[in-house]
């Protein structure tokens, strides 16, 4: 009984919301402030004046060229059926909704919704919302959000988006536990057979197990998951009508890189953040962080970007669409042809221990001080200078791969680095 009324509730704030943002949706648009930055924010100012439109497109509206226009690739699409976001009231396993990424932009799309949603990375507020009314309009306009996003997205030091693992009942509420612990954030630090639990997944995986293209069927027991068919699965067609999304499938191997690249986000933001108020000393004293936790902080994101907490893989994966093609095209490479966004998919994500978030605005536009300690953490690292436990999964020479191929793509990097290890 317990579930039930959690969940009961929890479809009752969705209703909420969905009214909230349908009376949003026909306000006079919002402009973007001018000290947006990045893609998104460019694009409305854009819009705003005139230089570009949005083409609407039948059956699906603005979303195919506002992913155009965002250099947000179709291939990434992603599938969550759980009622876990502003548009809950539209989401379910018959309907879920659709998430597109590239490496600083996301857009959410919800059938029959009354907004897209957007968020992109912003090197002062860590992450931006944003919306685009889905009605077709003479002059359609993305706004920022009015503070509805950031109700659920407000996290300690900066907006956090995420990778999250429910256990739905058959119409996609979740089961609510009690506490705070509402949902788990999953990245490449979680145990396989913990993820997903909300999300369509389309790709093999082998003997390992994970909780997506599951509900709970019996409302006394909600957290045991129909599992028949659910793993394993590459076309998802008897789940749901595939037709109405511009691609079939939840792809496995995006859906793996969307969880590693969100919590990069959040660390990274939030070290930033941390170094800036600490600069500032705009918290009271017990609140306001010490050399201690910024250290500490540093390490927390430097471990992260090193895949050192990575969870090893122990079955081969596999996704259907052609994400796994064109992902690594998409960034640079040295001379002798290697990435950082190379997979691996045998016993890890990717091949190099380095994350390809060390490339965005919002890496480089981090605090100064924190800039500079984690290139310092990061060099003795990838170079074999720091020779503790904790970095000993992977191989040196994997180490100095890393190290090589950032040293021949990324110009910005400390003099020191250009040195011989």
């Amino acid at each position: 009984m317990r579930y039930r009324l959690l969940s009961s509730v929890a479809c009752a704030v969705a209703v909420a919301a969905f009214v909230v943002i349908s009376t949003q949706a026909q306000d006079t648009p919002t402009p973007v402030p001018p000290d947006r930055t990045g893609a998104v924010a460019d694009l409305a100012h854009k819009l705003e004046r005139g230089e570009v439109k949005l083409d609407y497109r039948d059956p699906w509206g603005y979303l195919p060229s506002l992913l155009e226009k965002l250099d947000v690739p179709i291939d990434s699409q992603v599938l969550v059926f759980s009622k876990t976001s502003l548009q809950q009231e539209r989401i379910g396993p018959k309907t879920p909704r659709a998430l597109y990424f590239n490496d600083t932009i996301a857009v959410g799309a919800v059938q029959n919704g009354a907004l897209f949603e957007i968020t992109s990375t912003d090197p002062t507020l860590g992450i931006a919302f944003y919306t685009l009314d889905v009605r077709r309009v003479e002059s359609p306009r993305i706004e920022p959000d009015r503070s509805l996003c950031i109700m659920c997205h407000n996290y300690t030091w900066a907006p956090h988006t995420f990778v999250a693992t429910v256990y739905p009942n058959a119409e996609g509420s979740p089961a609510f536990l009690g506490g705070d612990d509402l949902f788990r954030a999953t990245d490449h630090t979680s145990p396989f057979e913990d993820r997903w639990g909300g999300w369509y997944v389309s790709g093999t995986h082998g003997t390992m197990k994970h909780l997506g293209n599951a509900v709970a069927l019996n409302p006394y027991r909600p957290v045991e998951l129909e599992t028949k068919n659910t793993q394993n699965q590459k076309d998802l067609s008897a789940k749901f009508d595939v037709k109405k999304y511009l691609a079939p499938s939840s792809d496995l191997i995006a859906l793996m890189t969307l969880e590693h690249q969100t919590r990069a986000h959040y660390l990274i933001s939030s070290l930033s953040a941390q170094f800036r108020s600490a600069a500032a000393n705009d918290l009271p004293l017990a609140k306001r962080p010490t050399p201690a936790s910024l250290a500490a902080a540093v390490e927390k994101l430097v471990t992260y970007l090193t895949f050192a907490d990575e969870i090893q893989l122990t079955s081969p994966v596999q996704g259907v669409s052609t994400f796994t093609q064109t992902f690594p095209q998409r960034g640079p490479r040295d001379p002798q042809g290697r990435s950082l966004r190379d997979f691996d998919l045998k016993t890890r994500i990717f091949r190099y221990p380095l994350s390809y978030t060390i490339y965005t605005d919002i890496f480089d536009q981090m605090h100064p001080k924190a800039l500079e300690q984690v290139y310092r953490r990061l060099y003795e690292v990838l170079s074999g200078q720091d020779k503790s436990p904790k970095f000993a999964k992977r191989t040196p020479e994997s180490r100095r791969a890393a190290l090589e191929i950032l040293r021949a793509t990324k110009p910005t990097l400390p003099d020191y680095w250009r040195a011989t290890p």
